[in-house]
């Protein structure tokens, strides 16, 4: 007879039957690109967003399935198991969600904010709100000129725009873009695509991550293809396993969806990614032409992370490998060296037995002893003693002759 099943597990179980493959989900082939999935994902969430649909119960379950979804795909280890093995090879408990801190109450971001200041990393998105706005147009850009950096303040979960108008000559040069702040706090620099109906659509981000005594993020179109760094990429597999936060330190390593950027007007934004409090920053464009040695190392220097990261592959089999001989090796010590100690422990009892016998058992012992040596002193005296005055006269007696006179009567 089959084990009763109660209510919830028989709805987890139909759940999983009825899961869509997350290709279908997001609309995209299986050959699509990382930025082709990225987009069609940030349209997705920007349209069933809980903040844009209320209490829709429909809309609030198609935001996890996209969510559950991007979350596949947008891994590289986790989309190509799924490749191969479909979803039984990926672990769904152990997704890593990127949370709108703009839709958490105070006590979920109160939570979020200790989870993190505690090492926990948490990846946050971008304010649904902030995109909308972005989207329908509605938002405030300021021109930011090459080479005269700007100094702002902006508040949690709001952004900054700017617009930056590059030449023939700065686009093939190569630009950056850069943003800094001094107080450490966190952001995320943003790039949006210009949309035919004017809008904006959020087509790069990057995390600010700590760089000495500043936070710091920056986008760089070389014309080359150029990395960045997710940091947060298999940190709770990391978690588990100590050795996995080394082999898994380049697997977030990948490259930039945009490698260029034409001539004309392109759009950047500064958006406040802190718990609580607002964020100070400077932002600076840059054109990349007086920095043709610092390209070619960043060329060279990139290609040799990837080469690392390839060597790390093969590196993590071999090392597993004789790991798991030290592992057996240390365990067989560690018996050998408690047997041995035990054994000395048995030694050193039985010599300390001699001097610690029970009162008891030493007098008896001593009785016997003094018995025994008693009865062999008096054999001995006996054996060695001599004939005294007395005896030697009587037998002296006893041997005088008598003579008899036959001639007297008696």
């Amino acid at each position: 007879m089959p084990p009763h099943r109660s209510k919830s597990e028989k709805n987890d179980g139909i759940a999983k039957h009825l899961r869509r493959d997350p290709y279908e989900v997001l609309g995209v082939l299986r050959n699509s690109t990382d930025q082709e999935i990225k987009s069609a994902y940030r349209k997705m969430a920007l349209k069933y967003h809980p903040d844009k649909n209320g209490n829709d119960p429909v809309a609030a379950d198609m935001f996890k399935e996209v969510t559950f979804s991007y979350n596949i795909l947008s891994d590289p280890d986790k989309r190509r198991q799924y490749d191969t093995a479909g979803f039984e090879a990926v672990e769904a408990d152990n997704q890593e969600l990127e949370l709108d801190l703009s839709s958490l109450g105070a006590v979920n971001t109160m939570f979020a904010a200790l989870f993190s200041k505690l090492g926990v990393p948490i990846k946050t998105t971008v304010s649904a709100t902030v995109l909308e706005e972005a989207l329908n147009g509605a938002v405030i850009v300021r021109p930011l000129q090459l080479g005269q950096p700007i100094s702002r303040k902006v508040e949690k979960q709001c952004a900054h725009f700017y617009s930056v108008t590059i030449t023939e000559d700065e686009a093939r040069d190569g630009f950056v873009c850069r943003v800094q702040s001094s107080d450490k706090s966190k952001f995320k620099l943003l790039y949006f695509e210009l949309e035919e109906n004017g809008g904006l659509s959020l087509a790069l981000q990057e995390d600010s991550a700590k760089t000495g005594k500043v936070t710091s993020a920056g986008m760089y179109f070389l014309g080359f293809p150029v990395y960045c760094l997710d940091q947060t990429t298999n940190s709770v597999a990391a978690a588990k396993d100590p050795d996995a936060a080394f082999f898994k330190k380049l697997d977030g390593f990948q490259p930039c969806e945009i490698t260029e950027l034409k001539p004309g007007k392109h759009v950047f934004a500064v958006y406040g990614d802190n718990f609580f409090k607002s964020v100070s920053y400077t932002i600076e464009a840059i054109c990349a032409a007086p920095f043709i040695e610092e390209k070619e190392n960043l060329r060279a220097v990139e290609a040799e992370i990837l080469s690392k990261r390839a060597e790390l592959s093969k590196f993590e089999t071999e090392y597993r490998e004789v790991l798991a001989q030290f592992t057996e090796m240390t365990g067989r010590y560690t018996k050998e060296m408690q047997e041995i100690d035990e054994l000395l422990k048995q030694r050193n009892e039985i010599h300390a037995s001699y001097t610690t016998i029970p009162l008891i058992k030493r007098s008896s012992s001593r009785k016997k002893s003094k018995a025994a040596s008693k009865e062999a002193k008096e054999d001995g005296e006996v054996r060695d003693r001599k004939p005294s005055t007395r005896d030697r006269t009587k037998k002296k007696w006893y041997n005088i002759p008598l003579k008899v006179d036959k001639r007297k009567p008696c």
